[in-house]
């Protein structure tokens, strides 16, 4: 027996777990004994269920540059390496149309979903090169953006120019963090209704694309772990809409 201690395998880091999307990902990593870290802004019920099947959680709020950096250092102080971070913290406002609150809007959607997604990949890349190195494989950035981004929006355009911005990053950080660590994006449509969605509202919704069903998030999942399994493929957004896309 080697006298040496294992070293433990990096952890993938989720933002935004505590419900929906981001906590059926980490389920399905700790279900195949994946380290998790995860973050979460306000608490629900999946934090608890999180934890006590193994995650480690982190209280934070990105709506503050200094948020985000108290963020990356908690990080730190839990890991000195990890093998993906998936940037699933998000945030939904509708645009106001009296001017100061609009400003106010805007403000807020860039900070969760561009300045937060910047600051930590900029902060974490360490981690992320010495998880490359520890395991002899390429790492992963994930930002989760919408599928709105390809057509814009008349009452959330704030958000979908958040989300584009997010895109663009994913370009950047790709060409910035190769070959060590890839850098790609997904563009979700409807992947599962909220409870209290009417049935006349999901009835519009699936018709909004070719397939006509609500996937659920095992789409989402299967997706980022084909990313994490692809060894060809950086600087890539890929829809997941149904064929939205292709829909009259």
């Amino acid at each position: 027996m080697s006298s040496q201690q294992a070293v433990p395998a990096p952890p993938i880091l989720i933002t935004g777990a505590a419900q929906r999307s981001g906590y059926s990902l980490a389920k399905h990593w700790l279900a195949k004994g994946q380290a998790v870290i995860f973050s979460y802004r306000t608490f629900k019920p999946g934090v608890n269920e999180l934890t006590a099947l193994g995650a480690v959680a982190i209280q934070a709020d990105f709506a503050t540059d200094e948020g985000i950096f108290n963020f990356i250092n908690q990080v730190k102080a839990q890991t000195p390496s990890l093998r993906a971070v998936i940037h699933n913290a998000s945030d939904w406002a509708t645009d106001e149309k009296q001017p100061e609150a609009a400003a106010a809007i805007f403000k807020q959607m860039f900070q969760v979903h561009q300045q937060a997604p910047f600051l930590i990949n900029l902060g974490l890349e360490s981690l992320l090169l010495t998880g490359a190195e520890q395991t002899g494989q390429m790492t992963d950035i994930i930002h989760l953006t919408d599928d709105a981004v390809r057509r814009g929006s008349s009452k959330h355009s704030a958000y979908v120019a958040s989300k584009a911005a997010l895109e663009n990053l994913t370009l950047s950080f790709a060409s910035r963090f190769a070959p060590q660590i890839k850098v790609n994006a997904i563009a979700p449509a409807l992947l599962a209704f909220n409870k209290g969605d009417t049935a006349d509202y999901q009835k519009k919704a699936l018709a909004k694309s070719l397939l006509g069903i609500e996937p659920g998030f095992i789409a989402l999942t299967q997706t980022v772990e084909f990313l994490l399994k692809q060894p060809y493929m950086t600087g890539a957004i890929l829809p997941l809409n149904g064929g939205r896309h292709l829909q009259v």
